[in-house]
């Protein structure tokens, strides 16, 4: 197991070939069950690597680095191997609730479907607690613009196989779409409400730092 603090960036056309599953996909499965294939740690002296395994800052022959999205993971969030070929990376979120999971995906320039459409799937991924309403946001950080939308309630079974299979009371879903030259990106964490209220800061602190190369 390893606590990740690496920059992410991630080249343009790394997942284009996807383009056909973006309806599928960038909102598909509330919370999709991950395998117990969970990073080892790396070498103290490791370079940092972005997804082409290339040391980050290196430009690549004969390619550009314009337009890749740099993360940092906040402490005590363990970064693992993308469970399936739809995420660029994940990481299990621990809390007082339970651990939640956080997926990554990026479908190339442009794909991915837009914004409020990726909203409107997520909210019908959870049955809504009653008396609550979705919370949206939108914020401004460099050239990007990224809008959160923070769901109560029950995770419902996905018809896709990639979610859970009974419901899932008591869960929170917060998804944020970034935009931005490149984009867009999707993040998407979900799990127990308690966790994730835990978490809340650590997760808009990780949005608001984003950077692009």
């Amino acid at each position: 197991m390893m606590t990740s603090n690496r920059r992410h960036p991630y080249p343009l056309a790394i997942l284009v070939f996807l383009a056909p599953f973006t309806l599928l996909v960038a909102c598909g499965g509330g919370s999709e069950s991950a395998t117990d294939t969970r990073a080892q740690p790396a070498a103290a002296e490791a370079p940092l690597l972005s997804s082409g395994g290339r040391p980050v800052g290196e430009t690549p022959a004969g390619g550009d680095v314009e337009g890749r999205l740099v993360w940092n993971f906040p402490d005590g969030w363990i970064e693992e191997p993308p469970a399936n070929s739809m995420r660029i990376t994940q990481a299990t979120v621990p809390g007082p609730g339970g651990d939640a999971q956080l997926a990554v995906f990026f479908f190339g320039p442009g794909g991915g479907g837009g914004t409020e459409a990726n909203i409107q799937r997520w909210i019908g991924q959870m049955e809504v607690e009653e008396g609550t309403e979705p919370t949206r946001d939108r914020f401004r950080s460099g050239p990007m613009t990224i809008t959160t939308v923070e769901v109560d309630g029950t995770i419902l079974p996905s018809g896709m196989g990639m979610g859970p299979t009974e419901p899932q009371p008591g869960s929170r879903l917060h998804g944020a779409v970034v935009e931005g030259p490149g984009g867009p990106w999707f993040f998407k964490l979900t799990g127990p409400a308690e966790t994730l209220d835990a978490q809340r800061d650590a997760m808009l602190g990780m949005l608001g730092a984003l950077t692009i190369e």
